[in-house]
Formats: C-alpha cells, sequence, structure tokens
C-alpha cells in the first residue's frame, strides 16, 4: 500500500512538472496578436538598428508577447523613399529613415536639413527635445505617418578620394555623391560641385569607377562601409546635422488601442535615448578606427568654415521662405545656449 501510494505521488509530482514545463513554453512560444515590421537601412551592428532591435524588445516585453516587431535590417525592405511609400499605404509597419528622404514630402521639414544651422550636437539636442522639435513630429499627421522620436545620426562631412577638400575653391567641378533630396542636390551646386544621385550601397563602387570624386557623410557611415579605403580624405566642416526618425505607418497606427499607442510611443523614446548613447561611442570608434587606418583627417579653420557657410546661404531662402521665422528661433536657441555656457 505504502508503494501505491509513494508511485501515486511521484506520478503526481511528474506530472505537475511536465505540466509546468508546458506551461512555461507556452507562454514563451505565445501566438502574438500582431506581428509588425520595421525597416532600417544599415547593418545589424550599427546604432540605430541597434536601437530598433531594442524599441522592438521593449514593445514585446511590454505587451506581454502579444506585439512583435520584426527588423529587417540592411535595406531589404528596399531603399528609404520606398520604405517611406509604403509605410504611408501600408505595406510596413515602422521604419527608421533620414529626414532627407522626407523634405521633398513635407517641405517643412527642410528646415531642420539646412546647412551650418547648428553650432553643436547640444545646439540640436536643444531644438529637438524642446516645443520645437515637438512641432516638427506632428508635422507627419498629414501625410498618413505618425512620428514616434528623433535618433542621432551625428554629423555629416565631405570626403574625397583624389585630393582633398581644404577650401571651398577645393570642390569645383567635383562629382559629388548626395541622397536623393533637391535640397542636397542644390547645396552642393551652390558649392560649384556637381551633384551625383545614388542610393548609399552604390558608393564604394563609384568611386572605384570613378562615377564620383566625393561624398559626404558622419563617422560610423564613412567606416562601416570602408569608404577611407577608396576615399582617404575627410574633412570635418560638418555641414549638416540631420535628424533621424522613427515612423509608424497611420494605416498601423489606427489598428492599435490607446493604450498600446502610447506605450509604443513611450518605448521608441526609450530606445532613442538609447541610440543616442550608442551613437556618441560608435563615432568616436570609427573616428579612431580610420585615423589609424591612414585617412587624412582635414578640420577646417572657423574662417574658412564661414566661407563655406557663405557659399550656401541662398539655400535658406530657396528651400524655407516660408519657415525663415523657425530658422531665426532655433538660432535663437543657439544664441541663449551659448550664453549659458559662458556664464561662470
Amino acid at each position: 500500500m505504502k508503494k501505491t501510494i509513494a508511485l501515486l505521488t511521484a506520478g503526481a509530482a511528474c506530472l505537475l512538472f511536465a505540466c509546468g514545463g508546458k506551461q512555461k513554453r507556452a507562454e514563451s512560444e505565445r501566438i502574438p496578436e500582431y506581428v509588425l515590421t520595421y525597416a532600417e537601412n544599415q547593418p545589424e551592428d550599427y546604432p540605430t538598428t541597434q536601437g530598433a532591435f531594442y524599441f522592438a524588445r521593449l514593445v514585446e516585453d511590454r505587451s506581454d508577447g502579444r506585439i512583435r516587431i520584426q527588423v529587417k535590417a540592411e535595406g531589404e525592405m528596399g531603399a528609404e523613399r520606398n520604405v517611406v511609400e509604403q509605410l504611408q499605404f501600408g505595406g510596413l509597419d515602422f521604419a527608421r529613415v533620414s529626414l532627407s528622404s522626407l523634405g521633398d514630402r513635407i517641405p517643412k521639414l527642410n528646415v531642420l536639413q539646412m546647412p551650418y544651422l547648428y553650432t553643436s550636437s547640444e545646439h540640436m539636442w536643444r531644438v529637438l527635445e524642446g516645443e520645437i522639435g515637438a512641432d516638427f513630429l506632428d508635422s507627419f499627421q498629414d501625410f498618413n505617418l505618425v512620428a514616434l522620436s528623433w535618433y542621432d545620426a551625428g554629423a555629416r562631412n565631405f570626403y574625397s578620394s583624389r585630393q582633398p577638400i581644404e577650401k571651398v575653391e577645393d570642390m569645383k567641378g567635383m562629382k559629388v555623391r548626395v541622397q536623393d533630396s533637391a535640397l542636397m542636390e542644390r547645396m552642393i551646386q551652390l558649392l560649384g560641385a556637381i551633384p551625383v544621385p545614388l542610393d548609399y550601397d552604390q558608393v564604394y563602387s563609384a568611386f572605384q569607377t570613378d562615377e564620383i570624386d566625393a561624398a559626404e557623410n558622419n563617422w560610423p557611415s564613412y567606416e562601416s562601409m570602408n569608404h577611407e579605403e577608396v576615399a582617404g580624405y575627410y574633412t570635418k566642416d560638418e555641414h549638416s546635422r540631420v535628424p533621424e526618425v522613427q515612423l509608424a505607418s497611420r494605416v498601423t497606427w489606427e489598428r492599435l488601442t490607446k493604450e498600446d499607442q502610447e506605450m509604443i510611443r513611450q518605448c521608441a523614446e526609450e530606445s532613442a535615448r538609447y541610440e543616442r548613447t550608442l551613437w556618441e561611442d560608435r563615432s568616436r570608434n570609427s573616428e579612431e578606427i580610420v585615423r589609424r587606418n591612414g585617412c587624412v583627417v582635414i578640420e577646417l579653420s572657423p574662417a574658412e568654415k564661414a566661407r563655406f557657410q557663405a557659399a550656401v546661404t541662398p539655400i535658406y531662402h530657396e528651400f524655407c521662405k516660408n519657415y525663415m521665422d523657425i530658422i531665426e528661433r532655433i538660432k535663437e536657441e543657439g544664441r541663449l545656449l551659448e550664453q549659458e555656457e559662458a556664464e561662470p
């Protein structure tokens, strides 16, 4: 009898253990209510992509597995312009894109892309994290897009293959790769060079075939795509600090509850802070790597940088004549920041 009871007890324990194990597996393998797609054109180890993965993890954790976001990196979902179009009709759910691919659709965004607009990274974030930045996030609503948060993309600089860019005159006649952006094309023209619109993944081969003489981008992009191998002169002029933005398709957004919308927005903001920290580290490391690899880095003097700025001044009225009041507010924020930094 005792032996029978012991066997029954052991059997019950095994059954409970098995059921518990099955329950845990069931929880971990829970079928999500939503499986959503996030487009990213950078490699998986890039700060913006890591920010996207972090965002996806936060959303899945805080929705208890109901919402799963699959990040498609390395341009798997197409070029940024195509990604934006897919977002607008609901073919994609989320994406991280540069404002450079949006300015032609949403002219107001050209303000944040004006060359030499910011005096520093601190100036840009003061603007984006304040009332001005919040107003810009709201400007996506009329285009079937929901803007969630700003991502950092550092400062963009020129780099060249045949000769260094040390003064404005060096730009004359150069074939310079640009993003598919009317604003960027015009900036290059004002500097006396020839804009060549090309997708990001074509830049390396374009240098090899002499299709272009120069390009412009930030340190991590320059380093991660090995562009220093084909264009070994890097000129730090910091002509633009174009922020990037996390977007949701309004088609997708309106399928979600208000509670899920608020949760996702919070996750996006947290991922933005995470990405910004990664960006600072990656930018510093990328610069160190390319310097060690023999890249020639040209530091423009304040006087020469001012000459570059003067050359592109007409672009402000050409692209932002209806938004000059906002530009003045941005410049005023820079002056206030300088005053605060100068105070003892």
